[in-house]
């Protein structure tokens, strides 16, 4: 399945590579592009990555799930 979640705070492409990152340690995580411009994380997962642990990622790196 894909999920697509609103990211704020990314400002340059070390944002989009800690994102990136987070995102792709979540167990179930299949793949993952992360779009500065639109600031938006588009990701394929299975069911074991909810949107809680996915968004529980990327707040640890340092950003803001809207």
């Amino acid at each position: 399945m894909k999920t697509v979640i609103n990211v704020e705070g990314m400002s340059c492409s070390h944002c989009v590579n800690a994102v990136n990152r987070a995102l792709r340690e979540v167990e179930g995580v299949v793949a993952v592009d992360v779009d500065l411009q639109s600031k938006t994380a588009t990701v394929e997962h299975s069911d074991a990555a909810t949107f809680d642990k996915m968004k529980e990622a990327i707040e640890e790196a340092g950003y803001e799930v809207i």
